[in-house]
């Protein structure tokens, strides 16, 4: 089956790897120079299938409003006259409901788990180093983060998912680094099983692998709209040196992210998917003592800190209604806020390098993977801040739906169909 997937991040190249291996002839489309250099480029690095929540939690509302007028926020809000904007917010406030928010959490924590196992089977047989590291941790600065986490709690508690809730003296034995922060947590969650890993660095080499097995990527290339007749899809219309060329194909697959509502929306594939900037910053390490040894997370501000082997990564801010790639100063204060209050002589401020990115984001959280509505349609996107910890998952279950094979896991309340009721 010959077989094209629009979009050269982590869930495409992961798409294209799955799609191989079931004996597809599969062609990756991406408009960038190389692989993972958009949302896959700077995210923060972490696969937590235990910590996967959706945006749209009780008392998340109170919370935007709290931090909404403060200098440094996790939260920049920038409201437009985009009518698509207040739609997603429309619905995301319907899902901040505990009910919904507790079956929402599960569709996502069941597409992660499913995620890890696939990367660690594909670890069985690709080792290669791209910064893993081991655990998790979660930080409590005060009885407001605790509380805002307790429907979390209750859905691990729930699934059976190991964790351990930890005391302000016990968070030094997990990182030792923490004996000089500057602050003091009142408590913490520790997730022994979760994991972090450079997303872009993994993807590149995941890249060479689909190319060893016949996966072809033709990089530079920007689609332009997707052939469709008598309600299924027969190519992609891309630019070339020759003006608009049309490649044939069998099947497509969109995994585009934020760029894919404006693609599908033609042909009346409607997603209710919004661009949310992330930000982060990439430091070397001066002081392994004094750096963290994996990753962590600051609940009040919602910013990671991540260690990929002599660099930190320090990702947050989720900023909704701007769409331009730019950087915004208040957002990368609040990264470099985070990193001194923590780990204050693990790196150079002046050192950091910066980054923003547009992750694509559901207002109910879950991805959606699958059938499109069209014949020979799938889709593979709205994974938000979690497409790393989804994609090897979202990638094989759909090159399964693809190749007409039944998925591992129950897919539903993951594809379009949640929309359709």
């Amino acid at each position: 089956m010959k077989t094209i997937v629009l979009g050269g991040g982590v869930i495409g190249v992961a798409t294209a790897f799955y799609l191989a291996g079931r004996g597809c002839k599969v062609t990756v489309i991406e408009r960038e120079p190389d692989v993972a250099l958009e949302t896959s480029f700077g995210n923060a690095g972490v696969i937590a299938p235990g910590y996967v929540t959706p945006w749209a939690a009780p008392g998340m509302p109170a919370k935007m409003l709290k931090y909404l007028f403060k200098p440094t926020s996790p939260l920049i809000f920038r409201p437009t006259f985009d009518p698509a904007q207040w739609r997603w917010i429309a619905r995301w406030l319907r899902e901040c409901d505990l009910e919904r928010f507790r079956v929402n959490k599960q569709r996502m924590q069941r597409i992660a788990y499913y995620s890890r196992s696939c990367l660690q089977e594909f670890r069985g047989r690709y080792p290669f180093d791209y910064g893993r590291s081991q655990g998790y941790l979660q930080l409590f600065r005060s009885e407001y983060d605790v509380e805002l986490a307790q429907p979390a709690l209750a859905v691990l508690r729930d699934a059976g998912i190991a964790y351990r809730e930890i005391s302000a003296a016990q968070y030094v034995e997990i990182e030792p680094g923490l004996r000089w922060a500057r602050e003091t947590p009142l408590s913490g969650l520790y997730l022994p099983d979760d994991e972090a890993g450079d997303c872009a660095r993994f993807t590149r080499e995941l890249r060479s692998i689909c190319e060893n097995h016949g996966v072809r990527f033709r990089l530079d290339t920007r689609v332009t709209g997707l052939d469709v007749q008598g309600g299924a899809v027969r190519g992609v219309r891309v630019d070339s040196e020759i003006g608009e060329e049309v490649l044939r194909a069998d099947a497509v697959v969109v995994a585009l992210g934020a760029d894919s509502v404006q693609l599908l929306a033609p042909l009346g594939v409607k997603v209710t998917l919004y661009p949310v900037k992330g930000y982060s910053a990439t430091l070397p390490v001066i002081d392994d003592e004094k750096a963290p040894r994996g990753a962590l997370m600051d609940e009040a501000f919602k910013t990671a800190i991540t260690r990929f082997g002599r660099n930190l990564r320090v990702a947050g801010t989720a900023e909704l209604g701007d769409r331009r790639s730019t950087l915004r100063e208040q957002a990368l204060q609040t990264l470099l806020k985070v990193l001194d209050d923590w780990f204050p002589h693990a790196s150079k401020p002046s050192s950091a390098h910066f980054w923003v990115g547009r992750r694509p984001m559901m207002p109910d959280g879950a991805p959606l993977l699958g059938p499109s509505g069209i014949d020979g349609l799938w889709i593979n996107l709205g994974h938000g801040s979690t497409g790393w910890a989804m994609a090897m998952g979202s990638g094989k279950v759909v090159a399964d739906l693809v190749t007409l094979r039944e998925p591992e896991i129950d897919v539903e309340g993951l594809t379009l169909g949640r929309y359709r009721r």
